[in-house]
C-alpha cells in the first residue's frame, strides 16, 4: 500500500485496485487537551478512539447508503481499524460543513452577543475552507463560487444533503435518548458523473451530542449507540 496522505485523525492509503484505505488513529481534535470536533489541531489522544469511530462510521454510513444517499463508503475492518473507500474528489483543498441544531462552540463564541447558549438554531449549515494556517475560514456560497471551488448550484445540494444526512444520525440518537447539538461532514465529488457525495467520516469525534444537559464523550457515544 502507498501512502497518500497523514491526516491529524486518519492516514490515507492507494491499495491499488482504484479505491482507498483509511486508517483510523486514537488521536482526536481539540485544543489544550479538551475534545472540540471543531477545532483544527490534534488535542489529545484518546485510547480506543480510532476503532469506536470507525464503528459508529459504519453504523451510519450503511443506513446512510441504505437510504440512497451517495457516501464514499465500501466496506470497514473493525479489526484492523481500517475502512474502504470509493476516491474522490474535494472541494477545493477541502471543505467542511458543520450543521448546528443548538448554539454551541465557535458558534456561541462568534454570535454570543446575539444568541444564548444552547438556543436551538433550525439545521443551520456552515461552510469552512480547511486551512489551518487560518484557522479555517467561514465562507459563503457566493464566495465558494468566484474562488471555483464550487458552484452555488453545488453549495444548495450541499446544504440539502447535510440536512437529509444530519436527520438520519440525529433520530438515532434520539432513539438512545440522546440529543445532536452539532456535526461536521465533508463531501467530495466521486465517479464519473461527479455527483456530490458524502466522505470522510461520521463518528463521535465529529459530532456534539448531549443527554439532558450532559455532554457525551465521544467513546462514551459509541458504547450507548451500538449497545
Amino acid at each position: 500500500m502507498e501512502l497518500v496522505y497523514k491526516g491529524k485523525t486518519k492516514d490515507v492509503y492507494n491499495i491499488g485496485d482504484g479505491n482507498y484505505l483509511l486508517k483510523f488513529k486514537d488521536d482526536v481534535t481539540g485544543t489544550d487537551g479538551v475534545f472540540d470536533p471543531g477545532a483544527n489541531t490534534v488535542g489529545l489522544t484518546m485510547e480506543g478512539a480510532g476503532k469506536a469511530g470507525l464503528k459508529l462510521t459504519k453504523f451510519f454510513f450503511e443506513k446512510i447508503n441504505a437510504a440512497g444517499i451517495p457516501t464514499h463508503f465500501v466496506e470497514a475492518d473493525i479489526e484492523n481499524n481500517t475502512m474502504t473507500v470509493k476516491p474522490a474528489e474535494v472541494f477545493g483543498k477541502g471543505v467542511e460543513v458543520i450543521l448546528r441544531y443548538r448554539a454551541v462552540g465557535s458558534f456561541y463564541r462568534r454570535y454570543g452577543k446575539y444568541c444564548k447558549e444552547g438556543d436551538r438554531l433550525n439545521a443551520y449549515v456552515e461552510v469552512t475552507l480547511k486551512d489551518d494556517e487560518r484557522n479555517d475560514p467561514l465562507i459563503n456560497a457566493e464566495a465558494l463560487e468566484l474562488l471555483g471551488i464550487m458552484t452555488k448550484d453545488e453549495y444548495a445540494e450541499l446544504c440539502e444533503l447535510a440536512r437529509k444526512i444530519g436527520k438520519i444520525v440525529k433520530d438515532e440518537l434520539a432513539r438512545k435518548g440522546l440529543d445532536l447539538y452539532d456535526i461536521k461532514f465533508e463531501f467530495g465529488r466521486i465517479g464519473k458523473d461527479k455527483r456530490i457525495a458524502l466522505i470522510d467520516e461520521i463518528s463521535g469525534g465529529n459530532m456534539r451530542a448531549y443527554k439532558g444537559k450532559e455532554y457525551v464523550e465521544p467513546l462514551a457515544l459509541e458504547k450507548i449507540m451500538l449497545s
